[in-house]
């Protein structure tokens, strides 16, 4: 019995692409947004201090900081009964290159939108004035 091994770009492809899929789903949810705003600017934060700000319980906050944990977001340390949370920057910036190597296929779009949106207003106005 033979044992299929794919090969390491293969499964490097595909460990990426979970990763960003991962890193997208996690992003959705506005409340995991606005923890990750508020450890970029504090750089890390205790889960109580992470949860204050939310009108939803402890319990809801804890989920939301596993789906960022298992997206790579964040990282948790434990000393003593404190929990501190990190920001991850690697899961970041790898949606980022992935998102500026494609915007070459939608910012053309856009310029070409753009232009044809003012001529149009260009047009209207000459025909009012």
């Amino acid at each position: 019995m033979t044992t299929r091994h794919d090969p390491p770009i293969l499964s490097d492809v595909v460990n990426y692409q979970q990763r960003l899929d991962r890193t997208f789903a996690a992003l959705v949810d506005p409340t995991r947004r606005a923890i990750l705003a508020q450890l970029e600017r504090k750089n890390s934060a205790s889960v109580g201090e992470l949860a204050e700000p939310f009108a939803i319980k402890l319990p809801a906050v804890m989920k939301h900081l596993d789906v960022l944990a298992e997206a790579g977001l964040i990282t948790r340390t434990k000393s003593g009964r404190t929990v501190t949370v990190r920001l991850r920057h690697q899961p970041i910036r790898e949606a980022m290159a992935w998102l500026s190597h494609y915007e070459r296929f939608w910012s053309g779009g856009l310029d070409r939108l753009a232009a044809s949106a003012e001529l149009k207003e260009a047009e209207s106005r000459s025909k009012v004035g």
